[in-house]
């Protein structure tokens, strides 16, 4: 399925089938900031995110741009979350999207086979570039991905603070 199906006035979905049965889910916006009440280096950023899902699982791909220059060099973590995201409302994008969660696995584990993430490190032009491949396809929904203020610790699977998101609907 191919072309541009919007959610809102400003955040679009694209499909695209391609080889061997593979679909491109796209999704781009600016960042919903969760404290609009004090300046963040996330507030005139935007973010695109594309899933490629294939036989063998998905790949998820995160481009951000415009982010304050001032935290080039750190790391932050991103998450694909299971619940849609808003302005100021950090806690309702939910906890991480995990497959095992999601498919009734008896063993939720918690790591980077069974969840997407997506840590990122600013560049001093303020963009920031990630990628995934996870051995599953999300449920589609409405989701999203939430900017941590940390990089993902890999043993419990935290990382702050949130401080954005970008909604992600399929």
């Amino acid at each position: 399925m191919a072309g541009l199906v919007a959610f809102s006035a400003a955040m679009a979905v694209g499909s695209t089938a391609i080889a061997a049965g593979a679909v491109i889910n796209r999704f781009s916006d600016p960042l919903r900031d969760y404290d609009t009440t004090s300046a963040g280096p996330f507030d005139s950023a935007t973010a695109r995110l594309q899933l490629v899902g294939q036989a063998s699982g998905t790949k998820a791909v995160l481009h951000l741009r415009g982010i304050d220059p001032s935290v080039s060099g750190r790391t932050f973590g991103a998450h694909l979350h299971n619940a849609a995201c808003a302005t100021d409302q950090p806690l309702l994008s939910g906890g991480h999207y995990n497959h095992d969660a999601h498919s009734g696995a008896p063993k939720v584990a918690v790591s980077d086979q069974t969840e997407v993430w997506l840590d990122f490190t600013v560049d001093a032009s303020g963009a920031g570039d990630s990628n995934s491949v996870v051995r599953f396809t999300p449920t589609p929904g409405a989701r999203s991905v939430v900017i941590h203020a940390k990089p993902t610790d890999p043993a419990s699977g935290g990382a702050g603070d949130r401080l954005a998101c970008l909604p992600v609907e399929w």
